[in-house]
């Protein structure tokens, strides 16, 4: 019976092809599989043969295609962003790891879409859809040259791209743009920042994907834009919500699902058990800076430990580097930690965290007010939605002092309006009559069965610049105005003119019978 209602659920499902980001984008989209997986779906997912962290599974099929860099070079390339984030920025430094970034990433597009064999077997697949994360859009590429309905899975894209390809209206007044660290609510010279923000985006991402534009337009055979490729998205599946997310217009196939990565509490291993109940009742502090940061500078380290030490919890923090000299006594570092079951933990009492959204999201689902401490990318606009919703402070990584750490620290724990804030998004953000995982699974089925969703696509996509302004409409109406003000103009002068003549006449007649 096992075997005949596995076999009648795998006959049952669909066949969804994969192009995953690599990196922490890649942790929760795996668990939208793994879902689809176990309700009989087969899954293929092409990745990289030098990855981070995109590595076999027994859930689904790995494709994989050959790179021109190794995995030793991909080690350190991420273990050098994160050391970079402790280093102040200049610009020519940020273009050159721009520079960088994209010629990687290009260069793995293009040897995948040059594998021969491989988009063989991809064609001949007959897949029901594509899921992706479009950060980097080799995947829009893939679905438009094998033609397959795309389901979007991500955090957001640079310039807000997601909303100009999806035609969602993004008013400038109250949204604040990518990377811009503002709220919704803008005093004026924040909206002067997010106005030339908004202006400089065009130019900042045509530079960005250039390399990726220039490839589809070549793989493709006909002139394409990246905003055309990523306007093909039949469904966008979004990592937040509206607890976190500020309110904005949205369009009808963009979907929101943040706090996907938020798992049942389970229960600590014997270790870390002991030392939770060890810190009696000034209970714990988590503190993780995520995967991606294995080692920080040892004058910033010893930094840390000090403003860590000023606190009475003991602190839990995640860190595979070398130890600093100073750690103080509370301090238990550790290469690991079950980060959720230690955040639903009631003796936690405060989450230092860099900002990112799963972390921030765990944060939220357990009521455990933060400490960010943004490295890079989107985690500085993770930081200030958090901030701005009283449920925690921000500190600058590359300021903050030993004393700053321990303030923060003791606003967070102390000041009952921290808990009582993230306690209200919490309770706001499980107030939903779906999880965010069968939701995501939902319409992933839904874009398999349907081969897309083209009755949520607006019209806005056929219209061109003008027509979608009006501009055309409003040029129209102006023209009729115009003329018929001028018509009315020569009417009345023409009028005058009579009445003028008229009068001149009598006038005349009058002064002859006079004399």
């Amino acid at each position: 019976l096992v075997l005949f209602l596995a076999f009648w659920s795998l006959a049952d499902g669909g066949k969804l092809l994969v192009v995953p980001q690599d990196g922490s984008h890649w942790l929760s989209m795996r668990m939208v599989l793994e879902k689809l997986w176990e309700k009989g779906h087969e899954i293929v997912a092409v990745v990289p043969d030098a990855a981070l962290l995109l590595k076999s599974s027994q859930s689904f099929t790995i494709k994989t295609y050959s790179v021109p860099y190794t995995q030793e070079f991909v080690d350190q390339y991420y273990q050098k962003l994160g050391e970079n984030s402790f280093e102040t920025l200049t610009l020519s430094f940020l273009l050159s790891n721009i520079t960088e970034l994209t010629n990687m990433f290009t260069s793995a597009c293009q040897h995948l879409l040059s594998d021969k064999e491989l988009m063989r077997y991809l064609q001949e697949s007959k897949f029901d859809a594509i899921m992706m994360d479009p950060v980097l859009p080799c995947g829009p590429i893939l679905a438009e040259y094998l033609s397959l309905p795309s389901v979007y899975f991500m955090r957001g894209l640079p310039c807000t791209f997601d909303y100009k390809a999806a035609q969602s209206p993004s008013p400038v007044s109250y949204v604040p743009k990518t990377l811009s660290s503002l709220s919704d609510h803008m005093a004026f010279p924040e909206r002067v920042k997010n106005f030339l923000i908004g202006l400089s985006e065009p130019l900042l991402c045509h530079l960005f994907y250039l390399k990726f534009e220039s490839l589809a337009s070549e793989f493709l055979q006909r002139d394409v834009t990246i905003q055309e490729l990523f306007s093909q998205a039949s469904v966008w599946l979004m990592r937040y919500d509206f607890v976190f997310e500020y309110p904005r217009p949205i369009m009808p196939n963009m979907v929101y699902v943040g706090g996907i990565n938020c798992l049942q509490k389970k229960p600590l291993s014997k270790e870390f058990e002991a030392m939770v109940n060890a810190s009696g009742e000034h209970g714990i502090v988590v503190f993780s800076l995520g995967s991606m940061v294995s080692e920080i500078p040892m004058k910033k380290a010893m930094e840390i430990a000090e403003g860590l030490g000023a606190v009475p919890q003991t602190v839990f923090w995640r860190y595979t580097g070398k130890a600093p000299p100073n750690l103080p006594k509370n301090v238990k570092l550790v290469k690991w930690l079950p980060q959720n079951d230690l955040l639903a933990h009631p003796k936690t009492r405060a989450f230092i965290t860099h900002g990112g959204s799963h972390g921030v999201y765990e944060g939220i689902c357990n009521a455990v007010p933060m400490v960010l401490m943004p490295l890079f990318g989107d985690q500085m606009d993770n930081a200030k939605r958090v901030e701005s919703r009283g449920a925690g402070l921000t500190l600058n990584i590359l300021e903050m002092t030993s004393t700053d750490i321990s303030n923060a620290l003791k606003a967070v724990i102390n000041d009952k309006k921290y808990k009582e804030n993230i306690q209200r998004l919490s309770d706001l953000h499980l107030d939903r009559p779906i999880h965010p995982l069968d939701l995501a699974v939902h319409w992933v089925e839904f874009v398999m069965r349907h081969k897309g969703a083209p009755h949520l696509r607006p019209a806005a996509h056929d219209l061109n610049w003008v027509q979608y302004h009006s501009l055309d409409v409003i040029a129209f109406l102006a023209a009729i105005t115009f003329l018929f003000l001028f018509i009315s103009f020569k009417c009345c002068l023409c009028c005058c003119r009579r009445c003028c003549c008229k009068k001149g006449r009598t006038g005349k007649a009058t002064k002859a019978k006079s004399h």
